[in-house]
């Protein structure tokens, strides 16, 4: 085609829109500026979405200009992008000063300029356009409210919720996950039980609500609802939350029911995001055969997936297989990022590989350009303090380039019993007392290297010490899973509501064993 028509070009834009591909955009409009074809009104706004989503603010002034010389500056579409532009771009005055010379003005127009004004955190002004507006649909309302939600202040984005006179199932989920954005749980459930209709949005915020507190189970036990209750279909956002939860807990049954579910759904087939879901969950829950099985049927592997199996291998002890993983995702020609090498330092740890080890942290910067974290550095500390490199672990932690935190500080007092390297400890000890003051721990693994060696009296000064500290050790906790949900246990065991019940059955249970021995002793006797 010699001279395509403006009309074959909007198409061009279109395309490469609608595709992401906004560089292609930009290239395209300066070839077709080159042939001396003119713009038409559906030319500007998506060039200029184009100069938002690339942030080239340079070529979205010069489309203004065009914009004012081919006429279309009072178009309100062209306007309403130019907001956008200068709001993205962080220019709020330019966008105000576009929005002030708008002849024309629709609610998209004035939705767009308070969004500049809450992207730009001055919610002042975002709220007086927001009353000035003089026709406020559904999205300006949602845009106010989720403007406050992102500013942390639920008390204002409540009231207003509260004030609108038409609220749909996006009001309400907007809402419901800002509660769960603070940590309001409560909150987040009560306005779920209030929703008058719900969708897979308003299931999953409530999700993310119990997960970002911690209370996992809750997890397990909505989704169990959510399937239960029938009306709303599960999508891949919610699989991957509930198999997050479920690795987290161990919860390993669960974790097969929702795989199962998921591939009714046709998730298995096509949905990556799901399949690292899984590969995740089987390894944490000690599976890695079936980790492994649920990868290898993973056509479009993405980093995600070679992070996961790798860390999942290594942390199991499976330290070959996580190195030769790491070599083959190399030879795809997947670039590894700071969690592919966590995973790669842990095969080394385990496999107690130091020059291999050594490298590989070393390739980190110099290959990769990636700069070592604590994890890493955790890693190598660990790694050299098992191979009872411990004057070398204390020189690698003055070099590292973060400040060691408690977990490595407690690897090396570890190593330091085993190889009775008590300088070591005590220099271990003394740090970890900066770190951990009301740590009983740290006192309790340097009196036992004390009494190795026979040094009584330091030993039991360090015990004094650890009384004095006041601490009192929480009691530990486990869970078991039974049926369709899991059961906590506390080490006091007077946290379960059915205690007495179950040291019931535990006596029966012993008195079974003590008749049952007996039972032997006889046998044997007669015998």
């Amino acid at each position: 085609m010699s001279q395509p028509s403006v009309s074959i070009y909007n198409a061009m834009f279109n395309g490469y829109s609608q595709n992401d591909s906004y560089g292609d955009v930009l290239l395209l409009f300066k070839r077709m500026r080159r042939n001396d074809v003119m713009p038409n009104s559906f030319t500007l706004p998506v060039v200029l979405k184009a100069c938002v989503m690339v942030k080239d603010l340079t070529q979205g002034e010069e489309l203004q200009c065009l914009s004012i010389k081919t006429g279309f500056r009072s178009n309100p579409y062209v306007g309403t992008k130019l907001i956008e532009m200068y709001s993205c771009a962080g220019v709020i005055a330019s966008a105000n000063k576009v929005f002030c010379e708008m002849g024309e003005r629709n609610v998209v127009t004035w939705t767009s300029m308070i969004n500049g004004y809450i992207l730009n955190k001055d919610l002042v002004s975002a709220r007086r356009f927001f009353d000035l507006s003089p026709e406020r649909d559904t999205v300006l309302w949602n845009t106010m409210v989720s403007g406050y939600i992102q500013m942390g202040n639920m008390m204002e984005a409540r009231s207003l919720f509260d004030l609108m006179p038409c609220r749909d199932v996006m009001s309400w989920n907007t809402v419901l996950e800002g509660y769960a954005s603070v940590g309001d749980v409560e909150a987040c459930e009560r306005v779920f039980e209030e929703m008058p209709e719900r969708n897979v949005f308003s299931w999953n915020g409530l999700i993310k609500g119990y997960t970002q507190s911690g209370r996992l189970d809750e997890v397990l036990d909505c989704f169990k609802r959510m399937v239960d209750e029938g009306n709303v279909v599960p999508n891949d956002a919610t699989l991957t939350s509930v198999l997050s939860a479920c690795a987290k807990l161990g919860a390993f049954e669960f974790g097969k029911r929702v795989h199962k579910h998921g591939e009714g759904l046709g998730y298995d087939k096509v949905n990556v995001n799901f399949k690292n879901a899984l590969v995740d969950m089987y390894a944490k829950c000690g599976a890695i055969e079936m980790a492994m099985e649920v990868f290898s049927g993973i056509q479009r592997r993405d980093l995600i997936s070679w992070n996961t199996v790798i860390n999942g291998l290594a942390a199991h002890g499976h330290g070959t297989e996580a190195l030769d993983l790491f070599r083959e995702m190399k030879t795809c020609g997947v670039r590894p990022d700071k969690i592919t090498f966590v995973g790669v330092l842990c095969a080394c740890r385990h496999m107690g590989l130091v020059e291999d080890g050594l490298a590989y942290y070393s390739s980190m910067f110099t290959d990769f350009s990636i700069t070592p974290q604590i994890e890493h550095c955790g890693c190598m500390v660990d790694l050299l303090s098992r191979a009872g490199l411990l004057t070398q672990a204390v020189e690698f932690i003055n070099k590292m380039p973060v400040k060691a935190d408690a977990v490595i500080w407690a690897t090396l007092l570890g190593a330091s019993k085993v190889y009775k390297k008590v300088e070591v400890g005590e220099l271990a000890h003394e740090e970890l007392v900066k770190l951990e003051p009301r740590n009983p721990a740290n006192f309790v693994m340097l009196s036992n290297i004390y009494g190795d060696l026979g040094r009584f009296d330091d030993a039991a000064r360090l015990k004094v010490a650890m009384r004095d500290t006041g601490y009192k050790k929480e009691a530990g906790v486990s869970w078991i899973e039974i049926d369709d949900g899991l059961v906590k246990f506390y080490s006091s065991g007077e946290k379960h509501p059915r205690t007495e019940e179950l040291q019931r059955v535990l006596r029966e249970l012993k008195n079974f064993s003590i008749l049952l021995d007996e039972e032997e002793e006889l046998q044997e006797h007669l015998i």
